[in-house]
C-alpha cells in the first residue's frame, strides 16, 4: 500500500508542479504582452513627433520661400537671380511669375502638411488656373518640373498638366466641372 499511497502523491506532486509552472509561464507571456504593448505605443509616441517636425520644418521652410520670393518681386535685381523661365520675360511679367510660383507653393505645402487632401489640392489649382498669367507661369516653368521625376511633386505637377490639357480642349464655360479629381488619399 505505501507504493500506491507514494504514487498518488506523486501525481499530486506533478500535477501542482505543472500547474506552478504553466502559472509561471502566463504571468510570464502578460508580462512580455505589456512591455511589448508600451513599446508599440513608444513607437507610435516617436513617429507622432516626428510628424510633428517634419510638418513644423516644412512650415518653417515655406516661411523662407516666401520671405526670398518676396524680396525678388519688390526688388528687380534680386529678380534676375530667379529668372530662370523658358523665354525672357519683363520685370513685372516676372514679378507675377515669382508670385504665381508662392500661390502654386504655398498649395504644395497645404498638401505636404496635411490641411488638404489630393481632392481638395485638385479644386484649389483648377480655380487657380483659370487666371492666364498662372497658365503662362506653369508652362514657362515646365523644364524645371521635368526633373521632378519619381516624387509627389512630380505626381501633383502631372495632375495639373492633366487638369490644364483638359481645361483647354473643354469647350464649356464651367471651368468648375472640368477635370476628373484624383481618387482620395
Amino acid at each position: 500500500m505505501a507504493t500506491q499511497k507514494y504514487g498518488v502523491r506523486g501525481l499530486r506532486a506533478a500535477a501542482t508542479a505543472g500547474l506552478g509552472m504553466a502559472a509561471g509561464a502566463l504571468t510570464a507571456m502578460a508580462a512580455q504582452r505589456r512591455t511589448v504593448n508600451a513599446l508599440h505605443a513608444r513607437v507610435e509616441e516617436l513617429e507622432e513627433r516626428c510628424r510633428k517636425q517634419q510638418s513644423a520644418n516644412l512650415l518653417q521652410q515655406q516661411r523662407q520661400h516666401w520671405d526670398m520670393l518676396s524680396k525678388a518681386i519688390d526688388n528687380p535685381e534680386l529678380a534676375e537671380v530667379l529668372d530662370i523661365f523658358e523665354r525672357p520675360v519683363t520685370p513685372q511679367r516676372r514679378r507675377q511669375y515669382l508670385f504665381a510660383n508662392a500661390l502654386y507653393t504655398n498649395l504644395l505645402c497645404y498638401y505636404r502638411i496635411g490641411n488638404m487632401g489630393r481632392d481638395e489640392f485638385f479644386k484649389h489649382v483648377r480655380g487657380l488656373f483659370q487666371n492666364p498669367i498662372m497658365q503662362e507661369y506653369w508652362y514657362a516653368t515646365q523644364q524645371q518640373r521635368a526633373s521632378l521625376t519619381g516624387t509627389e511633386e512630380a505626381e501633383l505637377g502631372q495632375l495639373v498638366d492633366d487638369l490644364l490639357l483638359q481645361l483647354e480642349e473643354n469647350d464649356t464655360d464651367e471651368w468648375w466641372v472640368v477635370g476628373e479629381p484624383p481618387p482620395p488619399d
